[in-house]
């Protein structure tokens, strides 16, 4: 059965042309439209669209509330009129037409900010239990004596014991244990359990080995270094220190550590290193290199050139092989090791209007991404569409860093010494 029908943005175009469409969709009952076909005009964007599938969810289920929806067509997503897509893409429009559409990404909530004393220059989202309510500070990690400049989770004991590891422009690596869970009445102070020692200039970039038993860091010295994170002093790099308080009292020892191995290849900062895979390692450099390493043999396996100064990398997307980077231009840039001649992206996308501070894949999704820059904005990605899912307008100024947290939110900090969080992000 074939029905038409008509919408606010064709009242204004009687004349508009129609085409035949099918709506389909991945989405579970009571979010399935019926699947007979129906006439729509061409000049419909996006926003049209969505009214149409709400109408026809509410004409199933009165009781139904309306919500924006993207929509596909040949996998790719529509972000322009119809009329004017198919158009561009060589689609005839003398046959049904199949559009499947799925739920808009796009933050529903901006959360109330956490403020800092100073600059927010990174942040780690990836354990769910660690934050609680917006604002609320529950423990303070005190001990570098320079500028915190990346912090990564590196082990959980489910949601209760959490390690961290933190790098600091004191030239130190140092790690914290705390129990996430501890109902605390003010922010309660906490001192490093091991120190890393062994850069000669200051610590840009921190991450850890899958399991949690080791970490790698990027430097200005244009060194990565790996060190082990294991808090007992049997092994023979380490040495147990103690500090005295000035009324004589002993604290705690705290392990002192040395890098158990260093590769050598880059010739400017070592910008960002993530380390998804037991055995490799990339790093992105103010040199213009994107390099995987060989954790064992440590030697550099590819280089990727692109011309600027890369602030940021990250691994995700189909198969967990694509590299996100960005750095001293507006350009968030993809590519593909896996097929050949990849030093050309795969991918480029130019909405910013500044350098690039920090890329995030999405861990459950092939699509998403995100982007924050120094232009104050961090913008959702598709690799479907050219253009930014939506974009995140929460800070006054430069943002230095942003992750995903809880899998729906997107938490980012900045110049202006907030911690912002962006909440009911819908990845399917």
């Amino acid at each position: 059965m074939d029905m038409n029908i008509e919408t606010p943005e064709d009242q204004n175009e009687e004349n508009s042309r129609r085409v035949q469409v099918r709506f389909k969709t991945k989405l579970k009952p009571p979010q399935k439209v019926p699947s007979n076909s129906i006439a729509i005009p061409s000049n419909l964007t996006r926003f049209g669209l969505s009214s149409i599938v709400n109408n026809l969810l509410q004409a199933v289920n009165p009781e139904w509330k309306s919500e924006p929806f993207d929509f596909l067509i040949n996998g790719e997503l529509v972000r322009m009129s119809l009329e004017q897509f198919l158009l561009a893409k060589g689609i005839s429009a003398e046959k049904v037409l199949e559009i499947e559409y799925i739920k808009a990404v796009a933050p529903q909530k901006e959360e109330e900010p956490s403020l800092h004393d100073d600059w927010v220059s990174a942040v780690d989202g990836s354990n769910p239990g660690v934050w609680k309510a917006g604002g609320v500070c529950t423990h303070i990690l005190e001990g570098h004596c320079g500028a915190v400049s990346s912090v990564n989770i590196i082990k959980s004991d489910g949601l209760k014991y959490v390690t961290v590891a933190t790098a600091s422009k004191d030239q130190t690596l140092r790690l914290w244990k705390f129990d996430a869970e501890e109902l605390v009445n003010h922010p309660k102070k906490i001192r490093s359990f091991k120190i890393l020692r062994g850069h000669k200039a200051s610590v840009h970039s921190i991450a850890a080995e899958t399991s949690g038993n080791m970490v790698c860091s990027g430097s200005w010295d244009c060194t990565i270094s790996l060190w082990r994170t294991n808090d007992s002093d049997a092994a023979g790099n380490q040495v147990s220190i103690k500090k005295r308080k000035g009324n004589n009292q002993v604290e705690e020892p705290q392990l002192e550590g040395e890098a158990i191995s260093t590769l050598v290849g880059h010739t400017q900062c070592v910008s960002s290193v993530v380390w998804p895979q037991q055995e490799t390692i990339y790093s992105a450099s103010w040199d213009h290199s994107v390099r995987t390493w060989d954790v064992e043999m440590g030697k550099d396996l590819s280089d990727i050139f692109c011309g600027k100064a890369l602030n940021c990398i990250d691994i995700g997307g189909e198969g967990s092989a694509l590299i996100a980077a960005g750095g001293s231009d507006p350009i968030l840039r993809i590519w593909d090791p896996r097929k050949p001649g990849t030093s050309a992206p795969v991918f480029q996308f130019s909405s910013h209007n500044s350098w690039i501070s920090a890329c995030k894949w999405h861990n459950k999704s092939w699509f998403h991404l995100i982007s924050a820059s120094y232009d104050g904005k961090v913008m959702l990605w598709d690799l479907r569409t050219a253009w930014p899912l939506s974009v995140i307008d929460s800070h006054k100024d430069k943002v230095l860093c942003a992750d995903w947290w809880r899998g729906d939110s997107v938490i980012s900090g900045g110049v202006d010494s907030k911690l912002c969080v962006s909440s009911g992000v819908s990845i399917q």
